[in-house]
């Protein structure tokens, strides 16, 4: 399963992002491969309307479950119509979300 977890930086030392629709990056972990690839987020500068496109961004990449701090109205609404599962966590880096998750 691949998983979304919202990155202030790129590496598996940076810290959540406390945002999800204008996060600076996505670390995409994928748990067949056991593989982490860090995405920079094209939604963080959207004038509006960041959540869904962020929400796009990340199904496009095939990710099957989210972890953020909280999730906009309008991206809670879309995660859910696409059956992505939200998990609400904070305060970790990203390698800690990782070692919880496997």
């Amino acid at each position: 399963m691949k998983i979304a977890i919202v990155s202030e930086e790129k590496g598996l030392d940076a810290r959540m992002d406390s945002r999800f629709g204008r996060c600076a990056y996505f670390a995409i972990y994928d748990g067949e491969s056991n593989t982490t690839e860090f995405f920079p987020n094209p939604a963080k500068d959207s004038p509006e309307g960041a959540g869904p496109e962020a929400v796009k961004f990340i199904a496009s990449k095939g990710v099957k479950r989210v972890v953020a701090p909280e999730f906009g109205r309008k991206a809670e609404a879309m995660l859910n119509k696409l059956q992505i599962e939200m998990v609400h966590d904070k305060d970790k880096t990203i390698s800690e979300i990782i070692k919880e998750l496997e």
